[in-house]
């Protein structure tokens, strides 16, 4: 495993809620980070952990490697992906996504 990728790897593990995204939850830097940065809002949480791949070339790349996924944002669960933002936004509709977070619905 790559630096990077033991990098990604313990942030995922070590963090309840991550969302890699384009820029921080105050300041999204694309409509698709602020979109998943207002699912998890309205989902109740409050332990977030954001980490902005702009910031850093090797976590903007890695990320994708990582879960073999090609966009950002994405959204880890208790060290599992979920997905990104327009699968983040049908889970939420259906309610999958409260329950996959332990929110109340």
């Amino acid at each position: 495993m790559s630096d990077v990728q033991q990098r990604i790897d313990d942030l995922v593990k070590q963090n309840r809620v991550v969302l890699f995204m384009k820029g921080t939850a105050q300041f999204p830097m694309c409509g698709f980070s602020g979109r998943a940065v207002q699912v998890l809002k309205a989902c109740g949480v409050t332990d977030l952990k954001t980490v902005n791949v702009l910031e850093d070339e090797g976590v903007r790349q890695g990320i994708k490697d990582y879960a073999n996924w090609p966009t950002i944002p994405q959204l880890y669960v208790n060290g599992e992906f979920v997905g990104g933002s327009d699968i983040m936004m049908e889970m939420y509709q259906a309610g999958e996504l409260q329950q996959v977070l332990g929110a109340k619905v």
